[in-house]
C-alpha cells in the first residue's frame, strides 16, 4: 500500500518532462529566420555574399568574405556602443568581418539585421515575432530588439539592452557568481551549487573566450538556426532527460515564458546559468526546475 503514492509521484514526474519535451515542432524550426521564405539566403547568400545580394549599399570590401554573409555590414564598422546600467558595457564593434574576435560573427553580424540604428538597411522595428499577427510579412515589421527601438534619453537605444561584446564577462565565485571555475575563459560548472543546478537545469549558454576571459555575445544564448526547439542531451551540460524541448526567441536552452504550467520558473532558469547569485542552489533550495 505504501507503493502506491511513490508510483504516483514517479508517473507525475514522468508526466511532467513529456510535457516539457516536445517532439516534432509543427512549424519549421527556422521561424523567423525563414526570411518571407527566402531561408538560408536571407543571410548567407551564395554567390560572393552581400555583392551578390544587391546588399552592399556603404561599399563594404571585406563582403561576403566570411560565411557568405550577405547583409551589408559596412555601417557597423567601428561603431561603439554602451550597454547596461549607464553604459558601463562598452562595446567597440569590429573594422572588418574578416576580424578573428569572437564579436564578428557573435555581435557583428547579428546587427547587420538586428539593429535600426546603423544598419538602417534591414529597415528593423521594435517588434516580436512570436506576437506579430498572422498577416506578418511586410518589409517594415522584422523583429528586433537592439537598436532604435523607440526609447528616449537615458533608456535610448543600446543603453537598455543586455550587455554583449568583449567587455561583457562573466567569472567564477565572489558575491555574485556561481562556484565554478574559469580557465583559459572556459566556464566549468563544478562547483557544489552550480553542479547542482546543471544537474536541475543545465549550462546551455555558449561563451566565448577572449583575452582569457569568458564574454557574453549575442550567439551566447541565441541559436540563431533554431527558434522553437532545442536538442537536450542528459549528461555532462544538462540533467534534464534527454529530447527535443520547447523554446522561443531562438534562445539555446528550454524557455517559455508562455508556460501557464503554475509555478514554471524555466525562464528564470536559463538567466540563472550566468546569475548564479539568484539561483535557489545557492540558497539550498531544492525547487529544481517546473515546466
Amino acid at each position: 500500500m505504501k507503493k502506491i503514492p511513490i508510483i504516483a509521484l514517479f508517473v507525475l514526474a514522468v508526466a511532467g518532462f513529456a510535457m516539457a519535451q516536445i517532439g516534432s515542432p509543427s512549424t519549421d524550426v527556422l521561424g523567423a529566420h525563414l526570411n518571407y521564405g527566402r531561408g538560408c539566403t536571407g543571410c548567407h547568400a551564395p554567390h560572393s555574399g552581400a555583392f551578390g545580394n544587391g546588399a552592399n549599399k556603404s561599399g563594404d570590401t571585406t563582403a561576403g568574405g566570411y560565411a557568405l554573409w550577405g547583409q551589408d555590414a559596412g555601417n557597423l564598422y567601428g561603431k561603439v556602443l554602451a550597454f547596461g546600467d549607464n553604459g558601463e558595457y562598452v562595446e567597440t564593434l569590429p573594422t572588418s568581418l574578416a576580424g578573428t574576435t569572437p564579436d564578428v560573427g557573435g555581435v557583428l553580424m547579428c546587427l547587420t539585421c538586428h539593429d535600426g540604428n546603423y544598419a538602417q538597411g534591414a529597415m528593423m522595428k521594435n517588434q516580436v515575432f512570436e506576437t506579430l499577427p498572422s498577416t506578418y510579412g511586410t518589409f517594415n515589421q522584422i523583429p528586433t530588439l537592439l537598436g532604435n527601438d523607440g526609447a528616449t534619453g537615458l533608456s535610448s537605444d543600446y543603453i537598455n539592452d543586455h550587455p554583449v561584446g568583449l567587455n561583457a564577462t562573466v567569472g567564477c565565485g565572489g558575491t555574485y557568481q556561481w562556484d565554478c571555475t574559469e580557465n583559459a575563459g572556459v566556464i566549468s560548472m563544478n562547483g557544489p551549487n552550480s553542479s547542482k543546478f546543471v544537474t536541475n537545469y543545465g549550462f546551455f549558454v555558449r561563451l566565448s573566450a577572449y583575452n582569457n576571459t569568458a564574454v557574453v555575445t549575442c550567439v551566447s544564448c541565441h541559436n540563431q538556426h533554431l527558434m522553437n526547439v532545442v536538442k537536450v542531451t542528459q549528461g555532462a551540460t544538462s540533467g534534464l532527460p534527454s529530447g527535443y524541448y520547447q523554446t522561443m526567441f531562438f534562445i539555446r536552452a528550454p524557455y517559455n515564458p508562455a508556460s501557464t504550467t503554475p509555478g514554471s520558473n524555466q525562464t528564470a532558469q536559463f538567466c540563472r546559468q550566468c546569475h548564479g547569485a539568484e539561483a535557489n542552489e545557492m540558497y539550498g533550495g531544492t525547487a529544481g526546475t517546473v515546466f
